[in-house]
């Protein structure tokens, strides 16, 4: 299947960094606008304190081949949102697809702590900013999407819905968080399809984002390295990967079977024929059920 989406405009939703920052560059190779938001630019930091910025993600957009927008907005601020709307109504005059990537939480959540272990404002920032965000968005932008028919809602989250159906996520506040966009992609299928549209959740597999090699003291290129310390990242992803599993679905006009879906990335790239950039097909969630939580030794054979 060829991506062709010059026509289509989208918003990522949290595109700073990591897997939105992936998706917004695929979109723009497959041609599409594609407004990105964040709240770190090249003026103003986030509490992340992380060098990357809405700008640089929109200009890797342009660079692959689209046109990208840089908008600062806290979707947690509903009046920013809906001048971030407004916005893409008036320049660009549709909205075709919704990526809901927000998140923002990595120095939030406590690892394997209870309730009554986990601190509570923590905890609490976690659930506005991982389930609050992506309905204030959802409230705004798909009034928006639904005025054409066709529209695509993709939800991103942590874990496949069988997944996390029976593994306990690090904590009740994460666990909640990750089935709970889950279920809200499942929700907003069933108002969308009454509008010709689309929604489905979708998880990256092991992500390479900018954090992640960091904490195995590697970068990107030599992120292999990192097996040395956990052999079981041999099944890391690049958060392309998941970039162009939205891309395909976009481009199906059949997508519609997809609807209220739990999906991943491994799973689309069996179904649409994609590979990452390095030409791998990792099968994440397969390999963590199948590999390594039998104990088994890292082997990604069959799995990339």
């Amino acid at each position: 299947m060829t991506a062709d989406l010059r026509d289509k405009v989208a918003l990522v939703a949290g595109a700073t960094r990591g897997a939105g920052r992936g998706i917004a560059v695929e979109l723009g190779a497959a041609g599409a606008t594609v407004y990105v938001t964040g709240r770190t630019t090249r003026v103003q930091q986030s509490d992340y304190a992380r060098p990357e910025t809405i700008e640089e993600t929109a200009e890797l957009v342009t660079s692959a081949g689209g046109k990208g927008i840089a908008v600062q907005v806290d979707h947690l601020v509903p009046q920013q949102v809906e001048a971030l709307v407004a916005q893409i109504r008036t320049e660009a005059g549709r909205l075709d697809i919704l990526v809901n990537d927000i998140w923002g939480c990595e120095n939030l959540f406590e690892w394997d702590k209870a309730v009554w272990e986990h601190s509570l404002d923590k905890g609490l920032r976690m659930l506005r900013l991982g389930i609050e965000t992506h309905l204030i968005t959802a409230h705004y932008a798909l009034a928006l999407m639904i005025e054409r028919p066709g529209g695509l809602l993709v939800e991103v989250t942590d874990g496949t819905a069988e997944y996390n159906a029976t593994h306990y996520r690090l904590s009740p506040f994460y666990d909640l968080v990750k089935t709970g966009v889950t279920r809200m992609a499942w929700a907003h299928a069933q108002d969308l399809a009454k509008h010709g549209a689309t929604a489905v959740s979708i998880t990256p597999g092991w992500l390479r984002s900018e954090m992640m090699p960091e904490a195995y003291g590697v970068d990107e290129e030599h992120w292999r390295d990192a097996t040395k310390v956990q052999p079981h990242f041999a099944i890391s992803e690049t958060p392309r990967f998941v970039g162009r599993a939205i891309v395909a679905l976009a481009s199906d006009p059949d997508r519609i079977r997809w609807n209220g879906h739990s999906l991943s990335s491994g799973e689309l790239a069996k179904a649409y024929g994609f590979d990452d950039i390095d030409g791998s097909r990792p099968d994440c969630w397969r390999y963590l059920v199948e590999v390594q939580e039998p104990g088994k030794p890292a082997d990604v054979t069959g799995y990339r």
